[in-house]
């Protein structure tokens, strides 16, 4: 039999650098002969990326914030269907650049009711878990300092562009998940160089997968 994969979601605000920590953690993993798949929300299949390109571009915006958490969870649905679930089953440590957290965040911020947020939630997950849930943590100033810098001449997605108390507000919001499920999420300070942040994350990952033998040396 094939063991179960493990599956690892990266949440943080803007500019957080969850991008760039998500490529060295995969590449570390699969230096030990683990198989990685890379991922993101939204999106990470064919059907969720169109939905991806609707929600980011503010075309949704309009529909109000309940839709667009609708049209979140209709993306999450193929995307788990389609390749997370599908992935851990076949042994793959799947990392996903934003997840569930993410909805409750960022919608939650924007007045979707956790009712609703939690039923979406159930429906597109069913039974999938998540094994571990990285929150790289930075103030809000320099999140969107290092988007505008990332970004350059290009436009402001959907969520880049909310004002500072928003974005504020959703940073207390990934810290008091954190706070709420400490066996699933652990903070990293993302004020820290790149390198300190991956040696946190390594830190993080060992500690909740070393003793179960999951990060033993495979042949490559």
């Amino acid at each position: 039999m094939v063991a179960r994969g493990r599956f690892i979601t990266f949440e943080g605000g803007e500019g957080a650098g969850k991008s760039t920590q998500i490529t060295r953690l995969a590449a570390r993993l699969s230096s030990l002969g683990l198989n990685v798949r890379t991922t993101r929300e939204p999106g990470g299949s064919p059907g969720a990326e169109i939905v991806r390109h609707v929600v980011l571009s503010g075309a949704a915006s309009a529909l109000g914030a309940d839709t667009e958490a609708m049209l979140f969870a209709a993306a999450r649905v193929d995307h788990v269907d389609s390749v997370i679930r599908p992935a851990i089953e076949a042994g793959e440590w799947v990392l996903c650049d934003r997840f569930t957290d993410s909805t409750r965040v960022y919608q939650g911020a924007s007045g979707v009711s956790p009712a609703l947020i939690g039923a979406l939630e159930r429906l597109a997950l069913q039974d999938l878990a998540i094994d571990l849930t990285i929150i790289v943590d930075v103030p809000a100033e320099i999140g969107l300092a290092r988007a505008a810098a990332r970004r350059g001449d290009g436009v402001t997605d959907r969520f880049e562009g909310d004002s500072l108390e928003i974005q504020q507000r959703r940073r207390r919001g990934f810290l008091e998940i954190a706070a709420a499920e400490p066996d699933r999420c652990v903070v990293v300070d993302g004020t820290l160089d790149v390198d300190g942040v991956e040696a946190a994350i390594w830190a993080a990952v060992e500690g909740r997968f070393a003793e179960t033998g999951a990060l033993a040396q495979r042949p490559v």
